[in-house]
């Protein structure tokens, strides 16, 4: 039956369990201690939670730009894995310290200069003054904070995406899940000033994710120098900066369309949220509502889209025969959207009670239902594009999930609300509708990219 073709064996999906369950319970923890920060801020009120909204959508940019900066190499690192290749991961993990920091120092360079202009460009809705300006207010302060954490979440993800791309998912999720629950309690004590600390409101929630930044990173970090035998390629990491010339215009070849990419698609959707936002003030919130349930509901498929990044590249790495690759890679991808229908159909279920929870209006939860529901539908096409964006990548296609990414979300999402936004009277629900439709085109483009197969190829060759 053809049913078959999309359907394992029981040692393929306990090798896909043993990656992908780790990483479904960090991102799980995480966003589910998110979930809990966000309703403690908007407990504060809807204002606070607004500000605090916009800067973290702003922040957005700058963690995926340190993500597509650590993928060029990871895509490296994972076949060097599958090859047996020590000193080559040892050179990968070299060039992802050297660029998160870079892009640490820069991050806080920006956001300092042009914190004002850029909170404003999210205020340009109806409603009351008073309100932007108090936004405005409750961003520049939480951003303050967040910007101490900028570089301590740079390298931790250095450390954490080289253990995952060698096989060891454990670390970086145990130091995820101890980071959630500190952030989680000094959230609960900074925020609200309980056992005696001062009540700092949106500042305690920016303090607290500073602190568990700094323990997420001991925790990866520390493990990582003090088991030398289970991670050999951290053995002289630091002793030189040198990395192979060769090496690096490969890296480079292969990686900078990544961060391109990511830098242009997290711009790209922090530009369609501003174009969402013009429609009112109470877009904001709403849609802060409605991203938050979707991070909660989406862990399983965005999970699978990374453990498929990982299980294809060393694959890829280990010269797998080429229809393995591509049975294994259809196998992954329909895991994948399993869940994303399932996950969409709970996501519905729960689009009328979850607004109930955050201390706000009702015009806010009324609209946040209805936007919840609208991006439930879609997410088994947001599922499907996840998963054959991490696979296409796994064997070096970067310009082509850059056009697949980025390039679709500016060609193609990013002017069509644009022009609905500033050109026509329509509302945000047909406006977000309209935007969300997109995704079916997306999946289709996906289809044919993965039906040509070039991303099957091997690079973990000739590095020296």
């Amino acid at each position: 039956m053809r049913l078959k073709r999309y359907i394992g064996d029981r040692a393929f999906y306990r090798r896909v369990m043993t990656i992908v369950v780790p990483i479904i319970i960090q991102n799980g923890i995480t966003n589910f201690v998110s979930l809990l920060d966000n309703i403690m801020v908007g407990q504060v009120g809807t204002l606070p939670m607004s500000g605090v909204s916009i800067v973290n959508q702003l922040l957005f940019v700058f963690y995926l730009c340190i993500f597509g900066a650590t993928a060029g190499a990871g895509i490296f690192t994972a076949q060097f894995q599958g090859s047996g290749d020590d000193q080559g991961i040892r050179y990968t993990f070299r060039f992802k310290i050297i660029i998160c920091v870079a892009l640490a120092l820069i991050g806080m360079a920006v956001f300092s200069l042009a914190d004002t202009p850029l909170i404003r460009l999210f205020l340009t809705g109806e409603g009351a003054e008073q309100d932007a300006a108090a936004i405005l207010e409750y961003g520049q302060s939480y951003l303050e904070w967040m910007l101490l954490g900028l570089l301590p979440f740079a390298l931790t993800s250095a450390y954490a995406g080289t253990l995952k791309e060698t096989g060891e998912t454990f670390i970086p999720m145990l130091g995820g899940i101890v980071a959630t629950l500190v952030n989680l309690v000094l959230n609960y004590i900074l925020i609200f000033g309980h056992f005696g600390a001062p009540e700092m409101g949106v500042e305690g929630a920016a303090l607290a994710t500073v602190i568990s930044r700094f323990v997420e990173l001991g925790i990866v970090a520390g493990w990582t120098h003090l088991h030398t035998e289970r991670n050999p390629f951290i053995v002289g990491a630091y002793r030189s900066l040198s990395i192979p010339l060769s090496l690096t215009k490969k890296i480079i070849v292969r990686g900078m369309p990544l961060l391109a990419n990511e830098l242009l698609w997290s711009t790209g959707m922090t530009f369609l949220n501003q174009c969402y936002s013009t429609c009112g003030l109470d877009v904001v919130p709403a849609l802060n509502i409605t991203s938050t349930l979707f991070n909660l509901t989406s862990v399983v498929f965005m999970s699978m889209g990374a453990a498929d990044g990982i299980l294809m590249g060393q694959m890829l790495g280990a010269s797998t025969p080429k229809e393995e690759v591509k049975d294994a890679s259809r196998k992954l991808i329909a895991i994948s959207v399993t869940s994303g229908l399932v996950f969409g159909l709970l996501t519905m279920a729960l689009s009328s009670a979850f607004p109930h929870i955050y201390n706000t209006s009702e015009a806010v939860r009324s609209l946040a239902t209805r936007l919840i529901l609208v991006c439930a539908l879609f997410m088994p096409f947001d599922a499907f594009a996840n998963a054959a964006y991490f696979v296409l990548r796994s064997g070096g296609q970067t310009y082509i999930t850059f056009l697949f990414d980025s390039g679709f979300v500016w060609a193609v999402m990013v002017p069509l609300g644009f022009v609905l936004s500033r050109f026509t009277g329509i509302s945000i629900l047909p406006l977000y509708f309209l935007c969300q439709c997109t995704n079916m085109l997306k999946a289709l483009v996906g289809s044919y990219f993965l039906g040509k197969g070039k991303w099957i190829q091997n690079l973990a060759v000739n590095n020296e």
